[in-house]
């Protein structure tokens, strides 16, 4: 009876041993401080998809989708004539429509089914937001009348539990912390569609709820680094300067709203912001000196499959790269560590944040890395950088000048500086045009002095 009462004990003991193991193990994992954040957008799951392994290879804690995780909208050809024309002043037919429940279910399993992104999963803590194409239609809003049912089914690709407060939320907006004191790192993810008053409107892009919500979150508990997620860009405004020819979306094209978030990051005194956006289909780093008293950073990675030299054939694509160069950007960081003179990357890329909290300040590097791994776009900040300087001369428009960098916004460029690109691009196509016009009357009167002379002859 001695004997096989102590059997019991002792495995009760063992138990109860290892039970206080495991809580002990999932405590320090959830105290041990974030070091390696990756993130990224635009993933045509109908596309390979070989960056995988390059970020898988950084070794990230926590991946941040920006959105277009899917593209599940259904593209039709560009059609310029004939009885359905996509595109064009006499377009009569959208270039992008939804598609079904069940298609984008089955785009859904096929990007989730990917070795190398299935690799991260078992790895590193996937979050993240949606943008127009998994949303389900190209620029929709809040008029996108499937948005209740798309918003489940990228909840379920993101493996959102079903008790979830997302599940039972207008938009897919959501915070988390990570790390232990003295070194938290706070993430707030974003839903600028299921709100979005429509483009050129300068209406709301979050909505009433969710900004109450993102006041609450930004006046929360303190945390050293607070990302913030955005399927699209905050910092940077191209359609300012690349206007009249084509427009992008952007917090830049809803003023009102993006001085609102700029305000509402001051007005709560939160320091260590950053930005992370993606959409674009170009890598960039841009900052804003002149908003809440320390700089702004939005680090833009797009994307991980779609990309804006992807169109080109490889012995042209040094033209996107020139034409980005031409653009003038007043927010776009340039400095020794980018691959091209434009500073921009228009390749296949990802985002990575890396956090060193041993060093003194404690600094960041923000990058944007190529489908090898490589350093295509970097800065280093300090920690210490990014704190508001409680002075009203950081934010004081009359200031801006050589002490401070970055402060012109695109809008706020005047004239042929501001237009430059589309003077350029009309200058070409007006001498071209008269270049054809030159052949075309050049031709005319040699057959016609042709024809004179043989009649003479």
């Amino acid at each position: 009876m001695a004997a096989s009462s102590r059997v019991p004990s002792n495995l009760h003991y063992i138990l109860l041993s290892l039970w206080c193991f495991s809580l002990l193990c999932t405590a320090r994992a959830e105290d041990s401080p974030i070091t390696r954040i990756a993130f990224g957008s635009c993933a045509n799951q109908s596309a390979p998809q070989p960056i995988w392994e390059a970020i898988n290879k950084f070794d990230p804690q926590v991946f941040i989708w920006l959105g277009d995780n899917i593209y599940g909208d259904i593209r039709k050809p560009n059609r310029l004539f004939g009885k359905e024309r996509t595109i064009g002043p006499w377009r009569n037919s959208p270039r992008f429509v939804p598609s079904s429940e069940e298609e984008m279910k089955v785009r859904y399993a096929k990007a989730k089914a990917n070795p190398g992104y299935s690799r991260l999963l078992r790895k590193a803590r996937v979050i993240g937001t949606w943008d127009d194409h998994d949303y389900g239609l190209n620029d929709a809003g809040k008029e996108f009348d499937r948005k209740v049912i798309n918003q489940r089914l990228m909840l379920d690709f993101l493996d959102e539990p079903l008790d979830s407060p997302r599940r039972k939320q207008a938009g897919v907006y959501a915070s988390y912390t990570f790390g232990p004191p003295n070194k938290r790192v706070k993430v707030i993810v974003l839903d600028t569609r299921y709100h979005r008053d429509p483009l050129r409107s300068d209406g709301s892009i979050l909505g009433d709820t969710q900004w109450g919500w993102l006041e609450e979150e930004l006046r929360g508990p303190h945390s050293e680094i607070t990302i913030i997620a955005s399927s699209v860009q905050v910092i940077s405004n191209l359609s300012a300067t690349t206007g009249p020819l084509f427009y992008m979306e952007s917090w830049g094209r809803f003023p009102k709203e993006r001085k609102r978030l700029f305000q509402l990051i001051q007005d709560t005194k939160k320091n260590g912001v950053i930005f992370i956006s993606g959409d674009v289909h170009f890598g960039e780093i841009t900052r804003y000196d002149c908003a809440v008293g320390y700089p702004l950073y939005d680090v833009t990675s797009s994307g991980l499959v779609q990309s804006v030299e992807k169109v080109f054939p490889r012995p042209l694509r040094f033209i996107v790269r020139l034409l980005f160069w031409y653009t003038p950007n007043t927010m776009r960081v340039t400095n020794d560590n980018c691959r091209y003179k434009s500073c921009t990357y228009g390749q296949q890329n990802f985002g990575a944040i890396s956090i060193d909290w041993d060093a003194n300040p404690a600094t960041v590097r923000l990058e944007i890395r190529d489908v090898n791994g490589l350093t295509a776009l970097s800065t280093n900040v300090s920690l210490s950088e990014l704190q508001p300087r409680g002075s009203k001369s950081s934010t004081d428009p009359t200031t801006k000048g050589k002490s401070q960098r970055h402060c012109t916004l695109e809008a706020e460029l005047q004239g042929i500086t501001r237009y430059r690109l589309a003077v350029l691009v009309y200058f070409i196509i007006t001498v071209l045009v008269m270049a054809l016009v030159g052949l075309i009357i050049g031709v005319v009167l040699t057959i016609t002095a042709c024809v004179y002379k043989c009649k003479v002859d």
